[in-house]
């Protein structure tokens, strides 16, 4: 599979001709925790050896994301599952969204300058904090013109892209972006091209970060998984703050996207 655009904390959709049964993708019991939560989403954070344990069944997913544990080998796994309930007059047990509406999501996951002032909490401060001040597609790496979000008429089969983005925790920084789509889900991962740091430390070296978010439709809902990989600087008390800040990043991206998808569905 090629490699796909993952920013942590962000998501995806499907382009199946029919839903995928959300019992089909994750366990009973996780079907039922996020069927009886006000808000659907788990959240799952682990440490010096992790292993995925949210993850759909799904193998175009579980295929890159061993990939990426066997090549990173990461000491930090940060992941989320969010199940968004789509409107009524989209609900159906048999017919999938058609490709406007598809289009209207994917153009929804490209639009990276919308991340621009989004809000998370942190626990440090124990306050709600800006998460981007500044996030904007670019033209490459080196020279770093700004662009414009794409906006598509019809689904690409695969797009990358890379984003400057300034988070008011770990920097300025330089990430690439893939968005592919398959048979029945859409992924996008990201990767970060430049060393991140928590205020002078570096924590998290060039390359060390992947992230990748899939979404699957599930007739009435839509299923969504986020998994940030990492290999972070190993410190007394930093990894516990890294972890449950990218935790919390994680709530802050899902609900930007869910914020979006009641615009435009």
């Amino acid at each position: 599979m090629k490699r796909i655009f993952a920013f942590i904390y962000i998501f995806s959709f499907t382009v199946s001709a029919f839903p995928i049964p959300l019992e089909n993708l994750i366990t009973p019991d996780y079907v039922a925790e996020l069927r009886s939560m006000e808000q659907a989403q788990i959240i799952k954070a682990q440490l010096k050896n992790p292993a995925p344990k949210l993850m759909p069944n799904h193998g175009n997913l579980r295929q890159y994301v061993t990939k990426v544990m066997n090549q990173l080998n990461p000491n930090m796994l940060v992941e989320a599952l969010y199940l968004y309930s789509k409107p009524s007059h989209l609900k159906t047990d048999s017919a999938n969204w058609d490709d406007r509406q598809k289009v209207k999501v994917f153009n929804q996951i490209t639009a990276i300058s919308t991340l621009t002032g989004i809000q998370y909490y942190s626990i440090s401060r124990r306050a709600m904090r800006t998460f981007y001040e500044y996030s904007s597609i670019i033209d490459g790496p080196l020279t770093q013109k700004p662009l414009s979000d794409p906006v598509f008429a019809q689904l690409p089969a695969a797009l990358t892209v890379f984003a400057r983005q300034k988070d008011l925790t770990f920097g300025d920084n330089i990430y690439r972006y893939d968005y592919e789509n398959s048979k029945d889900a859409v992924f996008f991962s990201q990767e970060n091209i430049t060393a991140l740091n928590y205020g002078i430390i570096p924590v998290i070296g060039k390359g060390n970060l992947h992230s990748v978010m899939a979404v699957f439709d599930c007739g009435d809902t839509i299923l969504i998984y986020a998994a940030s990989m990492a290999k972070a600087a190993s410190l007394p008390g930093l990894s516990d703050k890294i972890s449950d800040s990218f935790g919390n990043r994680a709530k802050a991206v899902i609900l930007w996207f869910s914020s979006r998808l009641n615009k435009e569905l």
